[in-house]
């Protein structure tokens, strides 16, 4: 601080403390004596400087008010004693001093340094606006991105509404930002992909959701869109980015066709040259034992007779691997005993893969039920087998495993099963494994590694076909050289296995009461011909109609019928269940077996039948149709003894 008298214009300096004179760079001979801006001038070079100026401006109003005057911060530059001026920063107070008589006598000019101060303030104004230039510069690049973006872009709330779109959803999907926000966006997903498309949506709020989830969203004009999408859940905020892939997926889908229909055209062929084959065969044999017949030389006729029976076998045999494979096929579940199907099936297995390939059955203790087609389940199980032989040329190890397993809702989706407890056939071979690529195709129809001639490419898609259509599920677990373990997954069936003893047991019944009858409803001539020469040879009256009219006219009158035989497909306006509900009204404890040679599996109950119903597949051998009569026969006997 100084002292300055109050001799205006010049105000003398009649005193200066020690800081005030290192702050200037002055010695006390430089200021005591001299005018204040005589000593202190502003800077010559600095045009603009107005520190005089404002200085003395302060100091007048001091001495006119009588009251300490505060100015802001001043920029003054300081002369150098070799020449030149440094730029300081202060913050002045000029405060009257009063003499005797009240007046005032002098200023005191009190100043704080405030050059640091100000310097880190401006130098923290530039950073402030440095930063905020480039939060500018990245905000409008952002603003540009989201534009411009090609992709669905959205910001949700944890509940899924909408709080922000991106233009492009005009463009793809016809809704209006407005329209958008604020809603949830479960309302635009397809029907079908509601369920999965929530469960989705809830794990994004554990991990993000990089594997692309495809679904449908619904446009404006009320189609809907395939997109395929990514998301992440962010302080308490969920972003996603949606690619359309409607095109991709047509493309895709038309592709599979195509091929589909190549291999279709393929696989028409093959078929035609078996069966024709098989054909000729049963033809000439027939047209060969009537000819013998006719010229009496018997002695070739059972000769002949084996070879039809054999090639029309192998026909039938040819028509259910075309059914699994279409998941077509009849089924006949029974609740089985997984565990004792695969030890009795151990020893054929080997005998198949070969002495080295060792197989190793690992059953678990315990294990629940099923409820399967046991001859279907065999049948798969071995082709399992061999295909794990084929993948060990050079020898390895089989092992077949059963297991418990139950799913909850994030296992079974990754299955794309529903929930539940299940028990899991497992076959792991030590052999050459798959790629991922490989992994992806081996259950589409036609499609196999083998060479030419080697294989069909059909006997995965029947494993497949079979599990699904059984409730289940297969999977495969391979890496290249690390060999392969395929799953089969079945629903647990509550309640206990059938004995396989009894079941194979044929009942010996004696003949037919007096006026048992029987009622064969199905349009093939040959087929009637046939189960009627069965029931008269078991002593039944056998009543023959060719469609579903005319069956329900006989099951709505008053003639016996101890036992309806219908085909599924018929003509006449009902299908045979329909018919066999329609005559059970009246007749409710009418015991009906259903010959069936397709795929009316689900017409039937997808071996869900009604008590007193049962299914038997064409074409059937005659020993097995007449023991399956005697036994629902003998079941409406006991029952008529109950009553």
């Amino acid at each position: 601080m100084l002292v300055v008298a109050v001799d205006a214009p010049h105000f003398t300096i009649v005193d200066v403390n020690d800081a005030y004179l290192t702050a200037t760079l002055t010695t006390r001979d430089d200021l005591v004596g001299r005018g204040l801006f005589e000593a202190m001038p502003d800077n010559p070079e600095d045009t603009g400087a107005t520190g005089v100026t404002n200085l003395r401006a302060s100091i007048e109003r001091a001495i006119a008010t009588g009251r300490p005057d505060r100015m802001p911060v001043q920029k003054y530059d300081i002369p150098h004693p070799g020449g030149g001026f440094e730029e300081r920063c202060w913050e002045p107070v000029n405060t009257p001093a009063f003499g005797e008589g009240g007046e005032v006598a002098a200023v005191i000019h009190h100043v704080i340094d405030a050059t640091d101060r100000v310097r880190s303030d401006e130098a923290l104004r530039r950073l402030n606006e440095t930063l905020e230039s480039q939060v500018a510069a990245r905000t409008a690049e952002r603003d540009r991105s989201w534009q411009l973006a090609q992709e669905l872009l959205v910001v949700a709330a944890p509940d899924g509404t909408l709080e922000a779109v991106n233009p492009i959803w005009t463009e793809l999907l016809g809704w209006s930002a407005a329209e958008l926000i604020g809603s949830l966006f479960i309302a635009y997903t397809h029907p079908d992909d509601a369920e999965a498309t929530l469960a989705a949506f809830a794990d994004i709020f554990e991990r993000p959701l990089v594997t692309p989830y495809e679904y449908r969203f619904r446009h404006k004009d009320g189609s809907y869109r395939w997109f395929a999408w990514t998301g992440t859940f962010e302080n308490g905020r969920v972003y996603a980015s949606g690619r359309h892939i409607t095109v991709e997926r047509e493309q895709a889908e038309a592709l599979r066709q195509s091929q589909k229909m190549e291999a279709v055209g393929q696989l028409t062929g093959g078929l035609a040259h078996d069966f024709n084959n098989l054909l000729a065969g049963i033809s000439g044999s027939l047209e060969l034992m009537q000819a013998r017949i006719q010229q009496g030389r018997l002695n070739d006729v059972e000769r002949y007779m084996a070879a039809a029976q054999g090639a029309a076998k192998r026909a039938a045999a040819l028509t259910h691997r075309l059914l699994a494979f279409s998941r077509r096929q009849t089924l006949d579940p029974k609740p089985t005993d997984v565990n004792r199907l695969v030890v009795g099936m151990q020893e054929m297995i080997q005998r198949t893969v070969g002495p080295g390939i060792p197989v190793e059955v690992v059953g678990m203790s315990g294990l629940w039920p099923a409820l399967v087609d046991a001859p279907q389940l065999e049948n798969a199980l071995l082709n399992l087998c061999i295909n794990a032989r084929d993948a060990m040329p050079e020898g390895g190890r089989i092992t077949v495993e059963t297991a418990n397993k139950w799913l909850d809702d994030r296992a079974a989706r990754a299955l794309d099963m529903p929930e539940g407890q299940y028990l899991s056939l497992c076959v792991t071979d030590t052999g050459s494994g798959m790629s991922a690529e490989v992994i992806s195709r081996v259950f589409e129809p036609f499609f196999t590694t083998k060479p030419i001639g080697e294989g069909t490419g059909l006997g995965l898609s029947m494993i497949y076909g079979f599990a699904k259509q059984s409730g289940g599920q297969v999977r495969i677990y391979s890496e290249v050289g690390q060999g392969t373990t395929v799953c089969l997954y079945l629903p647990r069936h509550y309640g206990e296995t059938v004995d396989e003893v009894e079941e194979a047991k044929i009942l010996e019944l004696s003949r037919s009461e007096q006026g048992e009858a029987v009622l064969i409803v199905d349009d093939e001539p040959t087929v009637r011909m046939l189960v009627a020469d069965i029931l008269n040879e078991l002593g039944f009256t056998a009543i023959e109609v060719g469609d579903s009219a005319a069956g329900l006219r006989v099951l709505q009158s008053d003639v016996r019928i101890d036992l309806l035989i219908t085909d599924v497909g018929l003509p006449g306006g009902m299908n045979g269940r329909q018919m066999a509900d329609a005559a059970r009204v009246t007749r409710p404890d009418l015991r009906v077996l259903f010959i069936t040679g397709y795929a009316e599996n689900a017409v039937v109950g997808n071996g869900h039948l009604a008590p007193g119903m049962e299914v038997l597949t064409k074409p059937f051998a005659i020993e097995t149709m007449a023991a399956r009569i005697r036994s629902m026969i003998e079941a409406v006997r006991e029952a008529r003894l109950r009553g």
